[in-house]
């Protein structure tokens, strides 16, 4: 049997489902998610091994009108994605009979050269019979190659989808060990964990303007626990105020949730300290964008 390997790109609009999606494809979290939209800043690869296979997933930042550096910034490594892959998936969500695609990615699409697959997600949420009138209007495109509906939540059309995913992929080697999911330090997924919590338990707006650096992350040599120090980064003194709360009770919540998940990830115990501090209006500024891991746009 031949071998089929490839990069695939997951991509859409913010919120669609690409970050459940790529988890549920791989068994595994590594990719943070919340029910709110542009969690994901970086592009996140994931590796699925399978038998003749190696599918190489690129969980990329929703897609947006970018207003402000750190959107554009986003945006643009999304974007660039398409460039660099053998495949690409357009996540949609089945709520409208007309596909909602952004505009600047649907422009980008018509001239793509690698195929494009369209996946109606959160078909759990809808009446079925509400998929045809949409996947009327999609196939009115002749833009994809397939077009598969989906829910990433329940894993329902997910065998379908990598059966396409098989039959599309060049014949090629395995790029990653059999035993390498992904391609990301631990320290940057620790990290991820502790935003993923203040996405899900801050219900302002104050997760917009966080970052994290992991300023510590070291096995201990007597026992097995892993100590890990990392800063929470906010752009106002009000924004800190709100992710300490009262008698420190936010932040300690924010650490229990961001242990747990480490604790699984990691497969040992943890030890985590965390700490707000105020790095003013980070988000315009390309030199903390660096410095948090963003790319900047080329």
């Amino acid at each position: 049997m031949s071998f089929k390997s490839g990069y695939v790109a997951l991509i859409g609009a913010p919120n669609v489902g690409k970050s459940t999606l790529l988890n549920a494809l791989l068994g595994q979290k590594i990719s943070i998610v919340s029910s709110r939209p542009q969690t994901t800043r970086n592009r996140i690869l994931g590796v699925k091994h399978v038998p003749g296979g190696q599918f190489i997933f690129l969980d990329t930042p929703g897609i947006l009108e970018p207003k402000g550096i750190l959107n554009k910034t986003i945006t643009q490594i999304a974007l660039k994605s398409l460039s660099e892959v053998n495949l690409i998936i357009v996540l949609i969500e089945p709520f409208s009979v007309q596909p909602s695609i952004p505009n600047d990615l649907l422009s980008r699409l018509v001239k793509t050269k690698p195929p494009v697959f369209l996946a109606i997600n959160k078909i759990d949420l809808i009446d079925k019979r509400s998929l045809l009138p949409l996947i009327q209007q999609a196939s009115q495109w002749s833009l994809f190659q397939e077009i598969i509906p989906i829910s990433a939540l329940t894993g329902e059309g997910l065998e379908e989808l990598e059966k396409c995913i098989r039959q599309t992929l060049p014949e090629g080697p395995p790029y990653f060990p059999e035993d390498m999911v992904t391609d990301l330090p631990e320290r940057f997924l620790v990290g991820e964990l502790i935003r993923e919590k203040i996405f899900r338990l801050i219900s302002q707006e104050v997760p917009y303007g966080v970052a994290v650096t992991v300023e510590t992350f070291r096995e201990r040599e007597d026992k097995p626990i892993i100590d890990i120090q990392a800063t929470i980064h906010v752009e106002r003194t009000s924004q800190k105020g709100i992710l300490i709360g009262k008698q420190g009770k936010t932040l300690k919540s924010i650490g229990l949730q961001a242990r747990e998940d480490m604790e699984i990830l990691l497969g040992t115990k943890v030890f985590l300290e965390l700490w707000v501090r105020v790095e003013k209006d980070w988000g315009k500024n390309p030199k903390f964008l660096r410095k948090f891991g963003i790319e900047e746009p080329m």
